[in-house]
Parts: structure tokens; sequence; C-alpha cells
């Protein structure tokens, strides 16, 4: 399986990217820059909302793979963002109630990869993802999805606790993962329902955490205190999974 180019060099050609409609991740610009070029570079990245990174040249030329980056640089997504709304209709096409799979700043690659093919073979209508300090969708991650992220939509969202009110409204309820909540066997997991994954290291963060409905915690029986975050979104979903089928 091939996939798109990842990163982009050059003025015209991260200007082209822009105006194509490519999704792009990042746009990396050069310390003091500011001639007309990267100045329309910007004002397009700014239309399309994509996080911009000001970095001194050294930093760029690391990045770079030609040596021709010309002061621009950008990280474009494997695959295009699906919106919210998207992996509503996936679940009523169906005819199911909504299942969302919804990560607080998972920042490995891997993981992301692993998760989005969880979902998959959960049967979730799609992983939702915050914009910063999180992988965005690079060829390492549809590598590591083994081809679900064909399959299951991933959307990109600006504020994840906003995103989640905005669910709550439209009838969903949320379940977030922490060891500090209710075992996952005692809590009501069947409807419209959306499942919070956290960070690998600090979990789901306190405001994403108060705006759920419920907190789950996964018995352990071991020395550890806790699970890699892919594995935890695996027994999470599958308790969910369970819990439909019943």
């Amino acid at each position: 399986m091939r996939y798109e180019e990842l990163t982009i060099e050059g003025r015209n050609a991260v200007l082209e990217a822009f105006r194509s409609g490519k999704t792009v991740d990042r746009l990396f610009v050069q310390d003091g820059c500011k001639d007309g070029p990267v100045q329309t570079i910007l004002r397009e990245a700014k239309k399309q909302d994509t996080i911009v990174r000001y970095v001194p040249r050294e930093r760029l030329d690391q990045m770079s793979e030609t040596g021709r980056h010309q002061g621009v640089i950008a990280s474009a997504a494997a695959y295009h963002y699906a919106s919210v709304d998207e992996l509503l209709e996936r679940a009523a096409v169906k005819g199911e109630d909504p299942f969302l799979i919804l990560l607080d700043g998972i920042e490995d690659p891997h993981n992301l990869g692993a998760i989005i093919r969880t979902a998959n073979l959960a049967g979730a209508h799609g992983v939702i993802i915050p914009k910063q300090r999180a992988a965005g969708l690079t060829a390492t991650v549809a590598r590591t999805s083994a081809g679900a992220i064909n399959y299951t939509p991933v959307a990109k969202v600006t504020n994840l606790k906003v995103t989640i009110e905005e669910l709550k409204k439209r009838g969903l309820w949320f379940v977030c993962a922490d060891m500090g909540g209710e075992p996952m066997y005692r809590l009501n997991l069947k409807g419209p329902i959306g499942l919070v994954i956290g960070n690998e290291g600090n979990g789901v963060g306190r405001l994403v955490r108060e705006t759920c409905d419920m907190i789950a915690s996964i018995p352990m029986k071991g020395e550890i205190d806790s699970l890699n975050a892919s594995v935890a979104a695996g027994v999470l979903a599958y308790e969910i999974v369970r819990q439909r089928m019943l």
C-alpha cells in the first residue's frame, strides 16, 4: 500500500498543497521570514486553521529531505480527516447507536494506529483526536493500523472538551478511562457512547475527565499500575461490545 508524501518543502510546493485542498497538519516557518510569498502561505494556513510553528533555520535544515526548503516545510496528513458529523452519519446509516473513541493527547503514532485498528474491529464509527499535542495521521499511523485507517474515519477537533459537550447535547454519554474510576463491569456502557482514552503518561486531562459522565477503571492484578494506552482502549472498547451484545 502506498501513502502520499508527508513532508512538503519549498514555497511553491507548500502553497500548492494548501490550494489543492490537501490536509496540512503543521506548517514550519523560519524565524524572521516575512516576505511576500511566505505571507501568502501563512494566509492559506490561517484559512485552514493549520498549526504554525516558527523555528530556527537549523531546525528546518534538519527536517529537510531535499535541502531546498526555502524557509518553509509543511507536514501533511497521510489521509484526509473526516468531520464529527460524518462519524455520526456512519452510525445512522448502519442503524446503530453511535460508538466513538476520543483520544486526549495520544502522542505516540504507534498507539494511535493500534487504536484505529481496535476501533475498526470493535465496530466503532470513528475516532476523534485533538488538533494540538497529539499524533496526526502519518504514514506510521497508517501502517500500524494495518489498513483500518481506510475504513474507520478520524476527525480532528480544536477542543475535545467542547466537542464532548456538543455531542452530549446530541444524546451521547461519555466514559473515560482512569485508575480511580468504577470497575468497568459495574457501569452501563450501552447506548450512544463515547470512550475517552488519555495520554500515555498523564491520562485523561482534568477538564475532559470532569466533562465525562462516567469514569471506568480496568481491574488489574499485577505489580505495575497501568496499561499501554492502546491496550486500555482495546479492553474498554470490547467491554462496550460485550454489553451491546447482551
